[in-house]
């Protein structure tokens, strides 16, 4: 026979356990959708961002959040919400490297995971790739969004979820266990 019992942390006298946030920067974000079913699935809290309304699903765990003002409002608003057990979903170079540097994760569309390690590089092939339309060398935007990045976008959400849900169980106090 198994008995398990796991308290709070609160109960144990601890910190209450972390909770795991998705933000998605949402203007102009194609995978909104996929968002909200994996987040759905994982009983994640979803916070849609933009600076006008966009249709959400009707969902409690799902909650729009406009922003106006500033041309980064809805930046700013993440960064200050941001916390080591966030994600945030943005194609925004600059806004992914603001909140790694509070600790959360960063994916973009496409599944590129940002890190500490490569954001640097992200940002300076961002700068050039400005420098090069404004001598006229580049242009167009970039490549169309294709199926494949849909995939390797939902196996990186999800491995980045479970990482954090894996992390998260670490800090729980351990399971009594009874032959």
């Amino acid at each position: 026979m198994r008995v398990s019992f796991r308290a709070s942390r609160s109960q144990a006298g601890g910190m209450a356990e972390p909770s795991l946030r998705i933000f998605i920067d949402a203007d102009a974000c194609p995978v909104k959708d996929e968002v909200y079913r994996v987040a759905s699935r994982y009983g994640l809290q979803t916070y849609v961002v933009a600076n006008s309304r966009l249709n959400v699903p009707r969902n409690p765990r799902i909650e729009m959040k406009v922003v106006s003002g500033r041309f980064d409002a809805a930046d700013d608003w993440i960064v200050e919400e941001a916390t080591p057990w966030d994600i945030t979903i943005t194609s925004d170079i600059p806004l992914a490297a603001r909140v790694l540097a509070k600790g959360a994760r960063a994916l973009d569309p496409k599944g590129r995971v940002f890190s500490p390690d490569s954001i640097g590089d992200a940002l300076a092939a961002r700068e050039f790739s400005a420098f090069l339309r404004d001598m006229g060398e580049q242009g167009g935007g970039p490549a169309a969004f294709t199926p494949r990045d849909r995939s390797t976008f939902l196996q990186s959400l999800d491995t980045l979820i479970q990482s954090l849900l894996k992390a998260r169980r670490a800090l729980a106090p351990p399971t009594l266990e009874t032959p």
